[in-house]
């Protein structure tokens, strides 16, 4: 089931097409990695799909409502991290969940129980009485976090969640978003950051000057590369044999080389090897990386 889909959606200010007509499609209880330079439209996406900017054209649907019909019914089920938050400096981390908790109308008692669980979850346990204008960035980041998830919703949107932490609060962020998946819970992510992408993500888009160029799962996005780019790389114990009857052959050493190929010819490469008499000690498929798939479908740069 898609619990996030558009249709065409499509945001244009005045000459800049921001979003250009694009169809997402994002199934239950995944991660979804949508993925960007900066610039290419991540933020306005998101921005549609929550409800706070109206699209020039297309439709956005949560679990089947309109977003711009029902925003109100949208808003109950979905929880939004921004790329920077809209939390009140001057308030402590547990008033800033009080206070949002009230557009919901949790009853008090309810909203301070779920208020202390969750800053307990981000670990702000310690802190929840400070003011959020003392936090350092990453404690910000899980506060807002924490802030998102008050209405306890079925799906996530986190808008470059680690922008501008160091390496251990971008880290427990990437935690903390693996936590949420196991409770069940659809999170679609921003992000310009590849390892990140490729480390959190069940499924992937790609977006590039608006347009959506790929999606899928990351399974599916390597088959899409390894159609028209397949590496084979072949090690013997014995000094390999011309190959070239087989593709371009780059060697590495003079037992191990890296095949280029149109075709899977495994099969036939090792029936070749084996009737030489030769050892063969590794062959197998080299899988395009994160950083390849996005060179090659956003830039057309070839795999190599």
């Amino acid at each position: 089931m898609y619990v996030i889909e558009t249709d065409k959606l499509t945001k244009i200010y005045g000459e800049l097409v921001a979003v250009d007509h694009i169809d997402l499609k994002v199934r239950e209880g995944r991660i979804y990695g949508f993925l960007g330079p900066n610039g290419a439209g991540k933020t306005t996406t998101i921005s549609m799909l929550v409800g706070l900017v109206a699209p020039t054209s297309g439709k956005a649907f949560i679990k089947g409502i309109d977003v711009q019909e029902n925003p109100i019914e949208v808003k109950r089920i979905i929880g939004y991290l921004p790329a920077e938050n809209g939390l009140y400096p001057h308030m402590t981390a547990l008033e800033n969940l009080l206070f949002f908790a009230k557009f919901y109308k949790i009853p008090k008692n309810e909203a301070e129980k779920r208020a202390n669980e969750l800053l307990d979850l981000v670990g702000l346990k310690e802190a929840k009485n400070k003011r959020v204008g003392e936090y350092s960035t990453g404690m910000k980041q899980r506060a807002a976090l924490a802030q998102a998830l008050i209405n306890d919703p079925e799906i996530l949107f986190l808008d470059e969640p680690t922008s501008g932490l160091d390496p251990r609060g971008a880290h427990e962020m990437r935690e903390l978003i693996k936590e949420l998946k196991k409770e069940g819970r659809t999170i679609f992510f921003s992000s310009h950051i590849l390892p990140e992408v490729d480390e959190l993500s069940d499924d992937i888009g790609i977006i590039v000057s608006g347009k959506l160029v790929a999606q899928g799962s990351k399974e599916e996005l390597k088959q899409m590369i390894l159609k028209d780019n397949i590496r084979i790389l072949v090690e013997t114990e014995e000094p390999l044999p011309d190959l070239g009857n087989f593709g371009i052959v780059k060697p590495l050493r003079e037992n191990k080389a890296i095949i280029y190929t149109k075709d899977d010819c495994r099969k036939e490469l090792l029936h070749f090897l084996l009737s030489l008499g030769l050892h063969v000690v590794d062959i197998h498929l080299i899988e395009p990386t994160l950083e390849e798939i996005f060179m090659k479908v956003a830039y057309g740069e070839e795999v190599i």
